[in-house]
């Protein structure tokens, strides 16, 4: 699943926000976003993860715990409060959430890579093509 990181100056800010959830007693510790409709195979995306697109390309996940009624008539989705670096790729913004098939998804950067998606997709594409990153 893809989702644009609105209102999210840098990724920085968003690992901020992410991060802020840890421990919190009002979401259990989770992160929670709110949508409009249930996905249809909201069932097969539990323990997948949530893509971050920023500045038109996609920037880190965050696992996906599951989804929740909220009692206003949307939808929760859980997150767990973390950004995993990935290896940042093009992606057009959309509204609300797409579907993102598994094949389709970036590669995690792995340990060490603190920092990484500020680097332009260019330079991070080539360092990821050397094996450095």
């Amino acid at each position: 699943m893809t989702k644009i990181a609105y209102r999210s100056e840098s990724p920085a800010t968003l690992r901020q926000w992410l991060e802020s959830h840890i421990g919190s007693p009002d979401t259990g510790g989770e992160a929670r976003l709110t949508t409009r409709y249930l996905p249809k195979r909201h069932a097969e995306m539990v323990g997948g993860s949530l893509y971050w697109i920023h500045t038109k390309k996609i920037i880190g996940r965050s696992p996906i715990i599951g989804f929740m009624d909220n009692g206003q008539g949307r939808q929760w989705i859980r997150l767990e409060p973390r950004l995993i670096a990935v290896q940042p790729i093009p992606r057009r913004a959309h509204q609300g959430w797409r579907y993102l098939e598994e094949k389709d998804a970036p590669p995690d950067l792995g340990e060490g890579a603190e920092g990484a998606e500020e680097m332009p997709a260019e330079m991070l594409g080539e360092l990821a093509n050397l094996g450095l990153v």
